[in-house]
């Protein structure tokens, strides 16, 4: 019971509840000064009570007695400043808890998960350096220069843990450093689903945080280099140019829906990408930008993105670990936060 306090009080902000919330949603078994003691390990609980705060937190008992020590570096996390207080523990402690089982089952299994950074150290001054960054990026993953079908499943496959968190607020994601040495994405489920092209676009802007050499820049300065950095790694300066056929006076509304649905990359970051890599004028992109805009496409485009961005690499470990037996069914539901019950029902394994 080492970690109960720290494990309970991470549970507690999870649910966005004050002491007074907690001991009011178990109808106040216990006060809020008795569930102090809990937290600061002053005092542990018996087996009713454990069972009783877990139900009321929506954990199992035993999420009070795992030991997967998860700390986490300065959040990349845009406007934070702006966000409510419990919001941001809420969704910090849920990544932790979504975390914590994640890195326990890699553990069980002996999957050897240490992060290279390609980049490292490497210089970030001009759009060019963006450029041979995204280049030497896609070259080591071995992405080649087609379009990325799955962003989030390819970032999963290179040891980049991407968690989905349903928040209300109007984050769409952040990026941080665990233990030093792992590099979290965290998505907004709730604003990201129903636009996968932005889902792409901001897992890779949030890559571009943890990977490159900027976060020394002024916000605005980083931010575009960021925004450059995903628009380069959905679609190669060489792919663009072969697609738009070099430089160009006009653009077609019909032509850039094509590629957006091809490449999951949005007809504005399209057009900000041909500016930037000169294949518009500056002028030409100020007239077609109005444009886009009078015909409110900005706020919804003319056509979707259809494609699939999710990974289910936890899954597959998880049953991985369950059928050669490295794990009892009742800890595959606890890796999974799920009653017995009902992840037997939920899950056969043959």
């Amino acid at each position: 019971m080492k970690y109960f306090g720290s494990r309970l009080k991470s549970a507690r902000l999870m649910n966005g509840l004050s002491l007074q919330g907690l001991a009011d949603r178990i109808e106040n078994r216990v006060t809020k000064q008795a569930l102090s003691k809990y937290e600061m390990g002053q005092v542990i609980p018996d087996s009713e009570m454990i069972g009783l705060l877990a139900e009321a937190l929506g954990v199992r008992p035993n999420y009070f007695h795992a030991d997967t020590i998860v700390e986490f570096g300065e959040i990349e996390f845009r406007k934070l400043a702006n966000y409510p207080v419990k919001e941001k523990n809420r969704i910090v402690e849920i990544a932790k808890n979504e975390l914590s089982r994640y890195i326990e089952l890699e553990e069980i299994l002996g999957i050897e998960t240490k992060f290279h950074n390609p980049l490292h150290n490497m210089p970030i001054n001009s759009q060019d350096d963006i450029e041979v960054a995204a280049e030497m990026l896609r070259d080591a993953w071995g992405l080649g220069r087609d379009a990325i079908s799955n962003v989030i499943e390819v970032l999963e496959d290179h040891h980049v843990k991407v968690l989905e968190i349903d928040s209300t607020e109007s984050f769409d994601g952040f990026a941080t450093w665990v233990n030093r040495d792992i590099p979290l994405i965290v998505l907004n489920k709730s604003r990201l689903d129903a636009n996968l092209d932005r889902k792409r676009f901001t897992a890779l802007h949030e890559l571009a945080h943890l990977l490159l050499d900027v976060n020394g820049l002024p916000e605005k300065q980083k931010e575009k280099k960021c925004h450059a950095f995903a628009a380069a790694m959905l679609l190669p300066a060489e792919t663009m140019k072969k697609e738009l056929g070099g430089k160009r006076t006009k653009l077609s509304i019909h032509e850039l829906s094509a590629m957006k649905q091809q490449y999951g990359i949005s007809m504005q970051a399209l057009v900000y990408r041909a500016k930037n890599l000169g294949l518009i004028s500056e002028n030409y992109f100020k007239q077609f930008y109005m444009v886009f805009n009078q015909l409110g496409y900005r706020v919804n485009e003319p056509v979707e993105y259809e494609g699939v961005e999710h990974s289910n690499r936890f899954s597959q470990l998880l049953f991985r670990a369950l059928v050669e037996e490295f794990i009892s069914m009742s800890k595959a539901a606890a890796l999974k936060n799920q009653k017995l019950t009902e992840f037997r029902k939920e899950n056969i394994v043959i």
